[in-house]
């Protein structure tokens, strides 16, 4: 989509998106958006009609942002154990803030409550992520650094799945192993080294 967002917009989808991250899409509402951005609550609406047209908006950008993410990796990675160890790398970074969680991961949990427009924006990214895990697992294996027998797409949901849900646990659990000790355990599982 790559829409042109003027500043307190984006202000506005940086805090919702933070709050998001902490609390998910019940934990926030349009007054606590307008008071940390410094502005009044109909300035909000003025930009965002409803909390499900910001939170739509908020899951495209952030779909869109990890979308140019992807694209680096593949750019500047050749090696296809790199670029999984890359992708693992954008999860540990995000959890590295504070604990905070996937913004489609944690919406993620509450896909079913979720207005139509926000569950589809949500339902995009896991699509997209999962679409570049296969190809990424299709080239590992055909490289021979994966050498499983398991399914690309079986491989990964799996990475995807043990990412999200090492966020959650790690916050959870207060514990300090997150996505990053997860991700990287689970791709030396995988590969040829860690057989």
């Amino acid at each position: 989509m790559n829409t042109v967002i003027g500043s307190t917009a984006t202000r506005v989808m940086d805090v919702a998106e933070a709050l998001i991250q902490q609390r998910g899409y019940d934990g926030f509402s349009f007054d606590d958006v307008a008071r940390a951005v410094g502005i009044r609550k109909p300035s909000v609406h003025h930009h965002f009609r409803t909390k499900a047209d910001l939170v739509a908006t908020l899951a495209r950008r952030y779909t869109e942002r990890f979308e140019s993410s992807l694209a680096a990796i593949d750019t500047a990675r050749r090696d296809p154990m790199a670029r999984l160890e890359a992708y693992v790398l954008l999860f540990a970074t995000t959890y590295a803030k504070d604990g905070r969680l996937c913004v489609c991961g944690m919406l993620g949990a509450e896909a079913a409550a979720l207005p139509a427009q926000v569950a589809d924006g949500v339902a995009d990214f896991f699509r997209l992520n999962l679409d570049w895990l296969t190809a990424a697992f299709r080239d590992a294996q055909q490289s021979g650094r994966v050498t499983t027998t398991q399914g690309a797409e079986a491989l990964a949901q799996l990475l995807l799945s043990a990412l999200e849900g090492a966020m959650i646990v790690g916050r959870g659990g207060r514990s300090s192993v997150g996505p990053a000790a997860v991700g990287n355990h689970l791709l030396v599982c995988l590969s040829k080294q860690g057989r």
